[in-house]
């Protein structure tokens, strides 16, 4: 198992690369997250799964969220990848937008500014929803 250096100086932490496609454990973060009533930077994911931020483990770990919203759709719940966010505009990345949720939802707009905005914090209401006392 590799070390992942720690966040603002903190100790080292043991990196499981395992972690980055481990649907069940993201699946369970975001469902916490979705209870608190939050979204989930990708740094913030990367975090709580051992690791620093990094493009490839960034895209490492959005290729598990589709497996995500999977297992969330087969148990009747909402999907949760949409909770998966940038820091820099709280809305998720490129990647969520092509892999064709948005239109599925009935959403054909761009992918960033306002309509963007409303249409993710609607999106991601129904799981905060959903979610709340359960």
């Amino acid at each position: 198992m590799a070390l992942d250096p720690g966040l603002d100086g903190e100790a080292p932490v043991p990196a499981d690369a395992g972690a980055l496609g481990d649907a069940p454990r993201i699946r369970a973060i975001l469902t916490a997250a979705a209870r608190e009533g939050r979204s989930v930077s990708y740094s913030e994911l990367l975090g709580e799964l051992g690791f620093r931020f990094s493009r490839p483990k960034m895209r490492a770990v959005c290729k598990t969220l589709a497996e995500v919203d999977r297992l969330c759709a087969a148990d009747g719940e909402p999907d949760l990848a949409v909770l998966v966010v940038r820091e820099s505009d709280r809305l998720p990345g490129q990647g969520w937008w092509v892999g064709g949720t948005a239109l599925l939802l009935g959403y054909d707009g761009p992918w960033e500014g306002a309509a963007a905005a409303r249409f993710i914090r609607e999106q991601q209401q129904v799981a905060y929803d959903y979610w709340e006392g359960r």
